[in-house]
């Protein structure tokens, strides 16, 4: 997919969570519209927008509307399974991030933008920067290692599990570390991975995690 590419009607999920590229988002949906859009995108095979929200509330109200930050990204669902009339459990994953153009409310509630995918991230540059990654690199391992012993199945991860790639690592340390949200989404939106690369293992150098 090209960069200059610009996709229209992309349904859009304002959630309290940041999604990576790659990264796995569980969703619990039961509201009609997302359980419409969910309908949609298995039926078509077509992503939809994982978008931080700004303001408002996941479940919108009459007279406070869902505004989303205007980076997310795209998610396609892996899995699907009903749990009760009415509630679907889906397992989505991340594939690119997005720039959002606009956005505007459908008739159902829906939101719905005019997106632009982002390019992938800037390669890394410099000794520095590979010590670092090799760092991280080292602590994403052991965190992924603890997870595995303690319950295999609870892995936050979707494999392969690319230790020797630094955009892969730097988006799940910025997952699984207790950052703020905020910060998270500011991580997210960066297209260096060198910076991003950076910022993590300050934050673990701080938190004596290294």
């Amino acid at each position: 997919m090209s960069s200059t590419t610009v996709l229209a009607d992309v349904p859009l999920f304002p959630l309290h969570t940041v999604l990576f590229p790659d990264g796995l988002l569980p969703l619990k949906i039961f509201e009609a519209r997302y359980l419409d859009m969910a309908r949609d995108c298995l039926r078509e095979n077509a992503p939809f927008g994982v978008c931080l929200l700004k303001s408002g509330a996941e479940v919108a109200r009459e007279q406070e509307p869902s505004v989303p930050e205007a980076v997310g990204c795209l998610a396609e669902i892996a899995e699907c399974d009903v749990e009760a009339f009415g509630m679907l459990l889906i397992r989505a994953r991340g594939t690119r991030r997005f720039r959002l153009l606009s956005h505007r409310v459908e008739p159902s509630g829906l939101l719905v933008g005019m997106a632009e995918p982002l390019g992938d991230d800037m390669p890394l540059e410099g000794n520095e920067q590979l010590a670092k990654f090799g760092a991280c690199a080292e602590v994403l391992e052991r965190i992924i290692a603890t997870i595995r012993e303690r319950d295999s199945d609870s892995l936050p991860f979707a494999e392969p599990f690319r230790l020797e790639d630094p955009s892969w690592v730097s988006n799940r340390l910025a997952e699984v570390l207790p950052i703020a949200l905020r910060a998270r989404q500011k991580l997210m939106e960066m297209l260096d991975a060198g910076g991003r690369i950076d910022v993590v293992h300050h934050y673990m150098q701080q938190h004596q995690l290294l």
